[in-house]
């Protein structure tokens, strides 16, 4: 395992710390892309969006950004394929195909035989249960459409496409908890997939399998499925067959692939996945104005947009983008240094883990610009600019959900 080759110190020789987003040394361990696909704003169904781009619509023409995201380093291509293959500008699909879908592992991807899996449920349960595949499928199933976004996408400006929606099937965690009896005293419940790699703790060299937890209330969401279909196919051996965890409304982290265990603890799980890597590190003021540092493990989706076009049709203009990352309450629109503006959410997206699609029209004038969008969830938080404090004192590149800002120029 070496470390890609994109390294910048936190600070330069002047001791000026860097922006929020410059790339620094990252390891394949880290951050492991495969697929290629870039951020990928697909339209519902029955959104204009759909219609206008897939009848590619007489006389709409594309206003091409600027601004594009930088090549991925050489050292991530060889590694990894091409990052940025996908025209995020052109795409015409809702639902994400598997085979354009992203793609992050930290160890092996293990080749797991149907016939050879077994999911076993254990720990402070009253009665551990094992599951075959077939009898995992004979559960009441339950689908959910659900964007699931990596949480390093745009923590590096040339990494933009770890993001995909898809419509995950499987059977509800929580039943089978409740039927397992669940004891009183439990606190964690820990998934851990088949994958798995050498870890070093103060010289104790140990297998580990990747591992994330949920506390008890968490993992007995309704919504949290053991998933084992993917776009209505079995999922892809790159998204975790035969079956994985889809936690939606989480980061990707928290989505195990190749789930083979499931244990019920009393404490708080501290595994590399959730103490010590995928840990959003912060500088912050104290009361009395001292540096205090925070360590938070990342988890829940952060609420998120990106402009995603500029089409011109009859002289008229219209931005169009995507917003995601939690229920979508608004979203608002800035040209250069104008007035926030409403735009308008698109009909009959009624998936509340699955992203929006929205617009607005424009009246555009010659010159170059720049188009900066902003989400509200439905609790009210507010998708933060590059110089908020959650975002400017971010020293990780874990949960960088900052306003997106792209450059256009009108003739």
């Amino acid at each position: 395992m070496t470390d890609l080759d994109v390294r910048t110190k936190e600070h330069d020789e002047g001791g000026k710390k860097l922006r929020e987003g410059q790339p620094r040394s990252v390891s394949r361990r880290e951050f492991l892309v495969q697929g290629s696909s870039t951020l990928a704003l697909l339209a519902v169904m029955n959104s204009p969006l759909l219609a206008r781009f897939a009848q590619a619509e007489e006389g709409t023409q594309l206003i091409p950004f600027l601004d594009r995201p930088p090549a991925p380093p050489e050292q991530a291509i060889k590694a990894y394929g091409e990052l940025n293959k996908h025209d995020w500008q052109r795409s015409t699909s809702w639902i994400t195909p598997a085979k354009d879908f992203f793609t992050v592992s930290h160890y092996n991807r293990p080749q797991i035989r149907e016939e050879d899996w077994r999911l076993t449920i254990g720990g402070l349960v009253e009665r551990p249960v094992t599951f075959s595949l077939d009898q995992l499928r004979a559960l009441p199933r339950q689908e959910v459409v659900f964007t699931l976004e990596c949480a390093g996408n745009h923590g590096f400006d040339w990494f933009t496409g770890g993001i995909g929606t898809a419509k995950w099937t499987g059977t509800p965690l929580a039943p089978i908890l409740k039927q397992a009896g669940i004891k009183h005293r439990a606190v964690d419940v820990v998934f851990f997939g088949a994958d798995e790699g050498e870890e070093e703790v103060r010289e104790i060299k140990m297998r580990q399998c990747f591992s994330r937890s949920l506390s008890v209330p968490e993992a007995l969401d309704p919504s949290v499925l053991l998933c084992y279909e993917m776009n209505g196919e079995p999922l892809p051996h790159l998204n975790g067959y035969p079956a994985r965890l889809i936690v939606p409304g989480w980061y990707g982290v928290a989505n195990v692939k190749w789930l083979t265990r499931i244990e019920v603890i009393d404490r708080r799980w501290a595994g590399r996945f959730m103490s010590k890597d995928y840990v959003t590190i912060r500088e912050e003021k104290g009361s009395n104005g001292e540096t205090v540092w925070t360590q938070k493990t990342v988890g829940r989706s952060l609420i998120k947009s990106a402009p995603a076009r500029v089409i011109v049709r009859n002289g008229k203009y219209r931005i169009e983008g995507v917003a995601w990352g939690a229920p979508v309450q608004r979203v608002e629109v800035q040209i250069d240094d104008g007035p926030w503006l409403p735009a308008t959410i698109d009909r009959g997206q009624d998936h509340d883990y699955a992203w929006k699609f929205w617009h607005l029209d424009w009246e555009a004038r010659s010159g170059e610009h720049r188009v900066t969008s902003r989400a509200v969830d439905r609790e009210g938080n507010v998708q933060p600019a590059l110089t908020d404090p959650v975002i400017a004192n971010k020293r990780t590149y874990w949960e960088s959900n900052g306003q997106i800002t792209r450059r256009v120029r009108i003739a």
